[in-house]
């Protein structure tokens, strides 16, 4: 886990990331993400509560540009964003004293910040076991849809807190009778890489991503899963 923590400090910190990101941040800690003005995914990230700021904890490799667009969008509100040096630690056993449990779901266990170390969880079983998309696998930059990662399921978004840059788009797909597309659990025999379309009579059903224990996370059309599919040598059925 490669991870870069940004400080948002300042009296308008709320007000400001509220305008912004898809979640609450009245209620953090929590899961969000910053979109395009398309409505497509850019950077997931946690954010949560820390003296006198808030930290929000991002993928090491997007961090770079999520503060850049973070400043962009500053203007004149009273907030200082600085990228600063802060391990953080997670687990899945007892919590220790001041960690956070992680807002998108009790499967993944606490964050401790301020301190490194990794219990050695089985991180992309407990991922695929609940279906939970990871940043640069599932969750691609300029490409994804956060309702198609299942970020209402996961508490990534809030439909009742206003307006957020992407925010119409999202709106429109939520209330859709349902979505065409979205992250699914497969069975799988067999191992291919991560990105292999998938397919059943000659069709594209879709894409394979994280693999474990005989079942993988993978986007797919939903009308076009069939009892049958297959991505590369390997070959998939319904969960």
């Amino acid at each position: 886990m490669t991870r870069q923590i940004i400080r948002l400090t300042g009296e308008d910190r709320v007000e400001f990331l509220q305008g912004l990101v898809t979640n609450d941040v009245a209620r953090a800690p929590c899961w969000a993400a910053i979109l395009t003005p398309q409505g497509k995914y850019l950077a997931d990230f946690l954010i949560v509560p820390h003296g006198d700021g808030l930290l929000i904890d991002v993928d090491a490799a997007l961090a770079p540009d999520l503060l850049r667009r973070l400043s962009m969008y500053k203007l004149r509100s009273k907030v200082v964003l600085e990228a600063v040096e802060m391990p953080v630690a997670r687990g899945t056993g007892p919590a220790p004293e001041g960690a956070v449990p992680d807002p998108r779901h009790p499967a993944l266990g606490w964050r401790l910040y301020g301190q490194a170390g990794d219990d050695g969880s089985d991180w992309d079983a407990i991922r695929v076991a609940h279906c939970i998309p990871e940043t640069g696998i599932e969750l691609i930059p300029n490409e994804t849809y956060i309702l198609e990662a299942g970020f209402e399921r996961l508490h990534g978004v809030d439909f009742r807190k206003g307006c957020y840059v992407g925010q119409e788009v999202t709106a429109r797909m939520k209330h859709k009778t349902e979505l065409r597309k979205g992250i699914t659990v497969l069975a799988i025999e067999g191992v291919a890489p991560t990105g292999t379309p998938i397919t059943a009579d000659g069709r594209e059903v879709g894409t394979l991503y994280t693999q474990s224990g005989g079942r993988a996370i993978a986007h797919v059309r939903h009308d076009r899963v069939a009892a049958q599919m297959q991505a590369g040598e390997a070959r998939l059925t319904p969960a």
